[in-house]
Order: C-alpha cells, then structure tokens, then sequence
C-alpha cells in the first residue's frame, strides 16, 4: 500500500509541495530567528545603556548622602549599584553589543571597562521569572561618577535571541504546515485530476469502443493536446477495428450463400460414402462461417447491462450440457448479482464449458465471492495443455493439434470470443493445468461484483 501511494502522481505532487514548503520554511524560520535575534540584541542593549545612562545622571545630581537610597531603587530594576572600591570579578573584559552601545551612549565622558558575569553575583530584575536551571548573566561595568566616586555597576542582561524551537514558534510552525499540506492536497489532487479522466478514458475505450470522446476545450493547454490525441487515436483504432469487423462478417455473410447452394447439390452425388464425407467437410465449414459471423459480432455488440443470477444462469447452461449426454455438476455461492450483459455472458461461459467438455471426460463447475469479485472455476478431466502455450490458445483460429475434426478442433475461436467477452466487463479469463492425477485444465473466469 505504501508503495502505490508513492507511485501515485497525486501523491509525489502532495509529498514534493509538502517537502518543499518545510524546507522553505525551515531555511526562512533559521534565518528570521537569528535576524530577529541581531535585532532584539542590539535594541535590548541599546535600551539597558539609556538606562546605565540615566541611573549614572542620576547619581551625579543626587547628593552624596542619597546615592545609597537611590541605589536600592535602581537593583528593582535590574541594575546594582555599589560604590565600594571592590574590582573583584568573574570574567574577562568582553567586546558585546551592550559595551558597543554603553559605549556610543556615554561617548567619551566616560572611561568604563565592561566584562561579563554570572551566577549568584548577578542582581535579579524585578518581575522576571527565572526558568528553571538558568543561569543569572550580567555585564559588571567599573567607572566613575563626575565628582571622581568609583562605582561598579552589574545590569542584568541575557545576550542572544529567545530559543527558536519556543511553544508559540511551534504552535504557529504546525498549523501553518496543516494548512500547506490541505492546500498541497487540494492542488495535488486539481492538478491529477486530467490524468485521472484520460485514464478512466482509456479503461472506458477497452471495453467499449464508441465510447463518448474526451473534452478538448478543457483545462491546461498540455491537457488539450493530450485530450485531441487521445482521441484522435480512439477513432482511427475504432475504424480500424470496425473495417475489420465489417470485412470479417461481410466475407462470413457472402459464403452462406454458395455453401447453401453446394449443399443441395452434394445431395444429388449418387456415391453415399463420398456424399456423407462431402457433406460432413461442408457442416464443418458452415460451422466455421457461424463462428466467424459470432465472432465478428463479438467485437462490435453492445448490449445493456442489467443485474445478472451467476448461480442461476451457469445451472441453465450446466443442465443444459447434462441433457445433452455430458458429466458436469456444478455447485453456486456467488451470492449477489453480477451486473452483465446476458446474453454475451451466456455465451462467454457456454464457450468455457464447451472446451472442458471437448478435451474432457467430464467437467465441474463452482462460482464463489471473494471480496469485490465473482470468481468461476471450470476444471476438466482432460490432460491439461504445455504451459507455454496457455496463452497462445486465446489468439483467434489457434488450435493445438493439427487435426481440422469438429469433435477435436473446432475452429479455434471459442476462447478468444469468451476472452473478449469478458474483457468487456471488466473481468479476465485465465488458465492452469491442475497437475493432479485425473485433472487437466482449469479455466477461471474472474467478474466484478457490487
């Protein structure tokens, strides 16, 4: 099953749209992210260097007595303040965004070294809520205030964007794929949809071949083209196939007709041994011109479909062969209707049943269901045929033995009538040798069925 869905048009369409927006995707989510992150750096550290800026301000004009209290306001917000002559920290001095901008903020008033920290020595801004196992990180900066007061100052702050794979990135990421893949869907299966009718078209030309023509206004231009072919190529094998219909049934049609004649003259031959063979020669060839007209007739007939009793109908057909002196039994289980056409059914299986008669002691016929198909199984007690020519006993006026009787031979036509009957409606005749002492041939006739 998996294997299908990869080797459906629809499906690679689906699977290359799908894979090619994730990709896309990915590539422009990567790149936002980390755009988004160069952006939010430099505009989180541009705005704690204002406010370095301001608390700096703000100690300079303070008087000396008040720097302590303005202090314990400015650690609420993420900045501490201490004016001890402490230089104690972890960490080298660093080249960051935030020393870039504390840098272009205070200009050349100020000479400040800036080093990154971490840990517990980090003040905690107010409201923010620590994630679990995150580590505290912070800029120290040492300077001085106007009036010469050294002054060491550690600022929260957290360099580098938010994580990419965030809840709210993959929220919006898998309803943004869910909406691509319905949308991938929709065009896989607009975009298939030519092929899908040019197929059922083809299915519907083998097994009718007026079947009404493609539409060759409709859709893409490559569609159009592939319409008009398509049917282009549907009416020269349709004229093909009725010149030769026409031919073969004319040819049959106009040989009654002198064989007729030829028969009541052979009645007038005074030998009676010469007349019976003559006349025996002339049944066979009479017999052939029929099976030439059924055949003929076989290729060109449409006739309606309606629901058809398989049990009922291959009973008939078996008492039938029974009446007329031959070993058959039978034994039903189809179950529900087949829809077919009656007569050309009829005669698909009479044909069956007449080869495993021709070359057997006897025949044995079953129908069973098997999910969506009605299957028929004819076996024979004949000595079966060389596997390689399973096949061949289809194709039209084929025989395997070189004899012209009747009663061996016939005219070769029986299998590839009930061949072409069933390729009619949908179904397919296959044959086996059963290799079991007493057994030979099985035909199995395999029918659609609701």
């Amino acid at each position: 099953m998996i294997k299908s869905f990869f080797r459906s048009m629809a499906s690679r369409i689906f699977l290359i749209l799908v894979g090619g927006t994730i990709v896309s995707v990915a590539l422009v989510a990567t790149m936002a992210h980390f755009e988004r992150g160069e952006m939010a750096t430099e505009l989180r550290s541009k705005h704690i260097a204002e406010r370095v800026e301001q608390v700096l301000l703000a100690l300079d004009a303070a008087p000396a007595e008040s720097r302590n209290a303005l202090a314990g306001i400015t650690e609420r917000s993420g900045i501490r303040v201490d004016f001890s002559q402490s230089t104690t920290v972890i960490g080298k001095p660093v080249v960051s965004e935030f020393s870039t901008a504390l840098s272009q903020v205070l200009g050349n008033s100020r000479n400040f070294r800036a080093f990154g920290n971490e840990g517990a020595n980090c003040p905690d801004r107010f409201g923010r809520k620590q994630q679990a196992g995150e580590a505290r990180q912070c800029q120290t900066v040492f300077t001085n205030l106007k009036d010469g007061t050294p002054l060491r100052l550690d600022i929260s702050y957290r360099d580098g964007p938010p994580p990419l794979l965030h809840g709210g990135f993959l929220r919006n990421i898998l309803v943004f794929l869910f909406g691509i893949s319905l949308l991938a869907l929709v065009i896989s299966y607009v975009a298939t949809k030519p092929l899908r009718n040019l197929a059922q078209a083809a299915r519907d030309f083998g097994s009718n071949i007026d079947h009404a023509p493609l539409p060759e206004n409709e859709g893409s231009k490559e569609v159009r083209d592939a319409s008009i072919a398509f049917n282009s190529m549907q009416t020269s094998i349709r004229n093909h196939i009725q010149e030769r219909t026409y031919m073969l049934a004319a040819i049959a049609h106009d040989l009654q007709t002198p064989l007729t004649r030829l028969r009541l003259r052979l009645e007038n031959v005074d030998d009676e041994e010469l007349r019976n063979r003559l006349v025996a020669d002339l049944t066979q060839t009479q017999a052939m011109v029929r099976e030439g007209l059924d055949f003929a007739q076989s290729l060109n007939e449409e006739e309606p479909l309606e629901p058809v009793d398989l049990d009922s109908l291959i009973e008939a057909i078996c008492n039938d062969a029974v009446d007329a002196g031959y070993e058959v039994t039978f034994s039903g289980g189809g179950g529900k209707p087949v829809l077919a056409s009656p007569h050309a059914l009829r005669r698909c299986l009479a044909n069956l049943l007449e080869n495993a008669l021709k070359y057997g002691k006897f025949a044995h016929v079953s129908v069973t269901r098997q999910d969506t198909k009605a299957i028929v199984t004819i076996i024979d007690g004949g000595p079966g045929i060389p596997d390689d020519q399973l096949e061949v006993v289809f194709q039209p006026f084929k025989r395997l033995e070189d004899s012209r009787s009747r009663h061996t031979g016939g005219t070769g036509l029986g299998l590839t009538i009930a061949r072409i009957i069933a390729g009619k409606h949908r179904g397919s005749i296959k044959l086996k040798n059963m290799g079991v002492k007493d057994l030979g041939l099985v035909a199995t006739l395999e029918l659609p069925a609701s």
